[in-house]
């Protein structure tokens, strides 16, 4: 086992949160003590209940071509390495390292808390987005429901949603997908960040194999729901040679756009992302963070607007263009469907759904 590594685990370390005063670190005593640590078997997953008072989250970000989104759950059993979403874990007093991958945090009760705040008065439709943050598709959703108990809102109330995610879970909920496709009111992203399982398995070890990922676009395509794909993130050095690859593979499977974004550090991920390059890619480690300061002015983030998902300098431009021609070429490069929200019918506020 590679020091700090644990099975099915993607961060190495599992440093304080940013708001936090003190720290511990391991410390070699003598008595064979740090040993003992590195046998300790990997951490189990642990659910808690999260109280939050709303489920719809806002933003007036002009990176986003969405203003409200909806998660289910805070922390994320995938364990991508590179989640931008790690540091909200922050906010929990917890680590944006293991805790965030093992230590979750269920809406239990999402559906009804979104019922209500579709039922307020002057409520104004549109896109809302689940997997904004973290994935609704995790493996804990097997068990919980909770994104499906959301997506039967939104189908009822005729509310126009799009889902991003890199779980095959999805296919569970294909029936109600379907029926929101037949309405116009539903399209799916599904995340392709490699073609090599070997990557995968150590980037995103709880997260579908690709090969299952192109299954999964390869079955609502094939039940009529609008899917596309994200290549995201682009990390160059480790998997920028494989945008022509995946671009063809996913159109093959059925995919109608291909997004793209690139790597984002912000906060702690920067320091996750480097431990576990140096554990897992120690030979190539110094070179992909180089190339990523490349595209980000000398920094390993930059949180501008208009610069953040794209990057900037000759790297990053170079990278764009091999995406965009990528997407010409398969046919990737259309406009993603248009959503109804002409169809939404606000709930009752005492429960009950209308029939009219």
């Amino acid at each position: 086992m590679l020091p700090g590594a644990r099975r099915g685990r993607a961060a190495t370390i599992n440093p304080p949160g940013r708001f936090e005063r003190t720290n511990c670190e391991p410390f070699d005593d003598g008595w064979g003590s740090l040993e003992e640590l590195a046998g300790a078997p990997a951490p189990a997953t642990e659910v808690r209940p999260d109280t939050a008072k709303s489920v719809l989250t806002t933003n007036e970000s002009p990176d986003i071509g969405f203003d409200r989104s909806v998660n289910p759950y805070r922390g994320c059993e995938h364990g991508c390495i590179y989640c931008y979403a790690r540091p909200s874990h922050g906010y929990l007093g917890l680590s944006s390292g293991l805790d965030f991958e093992t230590k979750i945090f269920a809406k239990h009760d999402a559906a009804e808390l979104l019922r209500g705040e579709l039922a307020r008065p002057g409520y104004r439709p549109a896109v809302l987005v689940l997997g904004s943050n973290t994935d609704p598709y995790q493996p804990v959703e097997r068990r919980l429901g909770i994104t499906r108990a959301v997506l039967e809102v939104l189908l009822a109330t005729r509310h126009p949603f799009a889902i991003t995610t890199k779980g095959a879970g999805i296919l569970r909920d294909l029936e109600l997908l379907a029926e929101a496709a037949r309405l116009g009111l539903v399209r799916v992203d599904v995340s392709v960040t490699t073609l090599d399982p070997a990557l995968a398995r150590t980037m995103e070890p709880r997260a579908a194999a690709p090969w299952r990922r192109l299954e999964v676009i390869r079955a609502l395509a094939a039940a009529g729901v609008p899917v596309g794909a994200n290549l995201a993130p682009l990390i160059p050095g480790l998997n920028d040679h494989e945008i022509e690859r995946v671009a063809s593979a996913v159109a093959e499977a059925g995919a109608g756009h291909l997004n793209w974004i690139l790597v984002r550090l912000p906060h702690e991920v920067k320091e996750l992302f480097a431990a576990w390059l140096e554990a897992r890619f120690p030979e190539r480690a110094a070179r992909v963070l180089s190339l990523i300061r490349q595209c980000r002015q000398g920094r390993l983030n930059d949180p501008r607007f208009g610069h953040r998902m794209r990057g900037s300098g000759p790297l990053a431009a170079l990278l764009a263009e091999r995406v965009e021609k990528a997407r010409r070429r398969f046919g990737l490069d259309g406009p993603q469907p248009p959503l109804r929200t002409d169809l939404f019918r606000p709930p009752r506020t005492d429960g009950q759904l209308s029939l009219f």
